[in-house]
C-alpha cells in the first residue's frame, strides 16, 4: 500500500522537506487559477488570460482592473487549512520536517501551525506601499474601494505576491535549495512541476527518498522513488495520523 510505504519513509528520516502546489490549496476550495475554468473565468469576465491579469506591467498600466480581479479570483479569506497542511504541521512540531516549501499565497500552512513556511511567490496577507514602503494586512486591501492607496503618502499598495514578469525573492529561493539539497527525504504535493523556476527545485535534491503526490502525471514522475496518484491531504494524513 502506497500510504504505508509513505509512512515508512517518514519514520526513518529526520530532515524531511515539503515543496507543494496548488493541489495542496484546491483541497482547501482554492481553486486553480491557471486550470480550465480559471482561464475561462478570467477571459470571459476581463478578457484576459490570468498571466496577463497577474503581471507586473498590468499592475502598473490597469490598477484598477488588476486589483477587481485579484480581490475576486485571488483572496480566500474563509478557506481553512485542509488534512495535507494539518499533517504537515504536525510532522513539523514531531521535529521531522524541517520546512515547508511552497508555490501557494494563502497563508494556510501558518494557519495550521506550521512555523518553517518558506513562500516563493509570497502571500496575500502581506500588503506594502510602492511609496513608503509601509506594510498593510489583508483587511486593509480588501476593504479599500477600487486600487488600495498608502493613506501616509498615497502611493499605491502592493500585494506582496510574485507577479509575472517579476524575479522570485533571491533570500526565499536560495532558502529552499539549501534546505531540499540537505534534506534526506522530499516530498513533493499538488503541483505539476512546470511553473519555472520554482519546479527546477527538485534537481536540488540529492537523496533516495523522493515521494511526488500529485493527481495528474508530471515531467518527473520515473525520477520518484514513491509515486502516489491521489489526494495530497489523503496520502499525508494516512501517512502522518493513520486511519482515524
Amino acid at each position: 500500500m502506497s500510504y504505508e510505504t509513505l509512512k515508512e519513509m517518514i519514520d526513518k528520516s529526520g530532515n524531511i522537506v515539503f515543496f507543494g502546489g496548488a493541489g495542496v490549496s484546491t483541497e482547501s476550495n482554492i481553486p486553480d487559477f491557471r486550470s480550465e475554468s480559471g482561464l475561462y473565468a478570467a477571459k470571459t469576465k476581463y478578457g484576459f488570460s490570468p498571466e496577463e491579469l497577474l503581471s507586473h506591467s498590468f499592475f502598473v498600466n490597469r490598477p484598477e482592473l488588476f486589483y477587481d480581479y485579484y480581490k475576486n479570483f485571488m483572496i480566500y479569506r474563509d478557506a481553512a487549512p485542509n488534512s495535507a497542511h494539518v499533517a504537515l504541521a504536525e510532522l513539523e512540531r514531531r521535529g521531522k520536517l524541517r520546512a515547508v516549501v511552497t508555490q501557494n499565497i494563502d497563508g494556510l500552512h501558518q494557519a495550521a501551525g506550521s512555523v518553517n513556511v518558506l513562500e516563493l511567490h509570497g502571500s496575500v496577507h502581506r500588503n506594502f506601499c510602492v511609496g513608503c514602503r509601509r506594510f498593510f494586512g489583508l483587511d486593509f486591501v480588501i476593504n479599500s474601494e477600487g486600487v488600495p492607496k498608502c493613506p501616509e503618502c498615497g502611493e499605491i499598495i502592493k500585494p506582496d505576491v510574485v507577479l509575472y514578469e517579476e524575479p522570485l525573492d533571491s533570500e526565499v529561493f536560495e532558502a529552499a535549495i539549501r534546505y531540499i539539497r540537505e534534506a534526506d527525504m522530499l516530498i513533493i504535493g499538488g503541483t505539476s512541476l512546470v511553473v519555472y523556476p520554482a519546479a527546477g527545485l527538485i534537481r536540488y535534491y540529492r537523496g533516495s527518498k523522493l515521494a511526488l503526490i500529485n493527481k495528474s502525471p508530471t515531467q518527473y514522475d520515473s525520477s520518484a522513488d514513491l509515486l502516489i496518484s491521489g489526494s495530497v491531504g489523503k496520502a499525508l494524513s494516512e501517512a502522518v495520523f493513520g486511519s482515524r
